[in-house]
């Protein structure tokens, strides 16, 4: 399959932004960072990550907002619903666009990063990373299960 025959539509909550993700993400996982959970108001968020060029915003440009807590990401949503987008990653030159956001992504996780600050844990068999892969930054330490 070509990545122009992989295209998946996504939207923010109220549907006033749109956006696609062409090709195949570079990788799919949950994180259990403090960050993540609070600003998802969930115990985890599930990720889907994309190389900048597979992200295209389609619609509503003008309503999406930013905030830049660290210089490792700045997460988007919509100013007119509050709904998550995705966050930009500069340093590993990725973009997560939110599992959620995608509804026919078909989510195949491979990985959790940032277990140590877990409040959820879960036995599922995947790779559990204390931080980020080595390859992406982090320690490459894996916790058990």
């Amino acid at each position: 399959m070509s990545n122009e025959e992989n295209v998946l539509t996504g939207t923010c909550f109220c549907g006033a932004v749109e956006l696609t993700v062409t090709g195949e993400p570079a990788a799919m996982g949950y994180c259990h960072c403090e960050s993540c959970r609070k600003w998802s108001a969930g115990p985890v968020n599930a990720f889907s990550l994309w190389k900048p060029e597979a992200v295209k915003i389609t619609k509503g440009e003008e309503h999406i907002e930013g905030f830049k807590k660290t210089q490792n990401s700045l997460r988007k949503w919509c100013k007119l619903c509050g709904g998550h987008i995705l966050t930009e990653h500069p340093p590993m030159g990725l973009i997560d666009v939110y599992a959620a956001t995608i509804p026919q992504l078909d989510f195949r996780p491979a990985l959790h990063v940032h277990y140590q600050e877990t409040v959820l844990p879960i036995k599922d068999g995947l790779p559990k990373q204390k931080d980020v892969p080595a390859e992406l930054g982090g320690s490459g330490v894996l916790l058990p299960e």
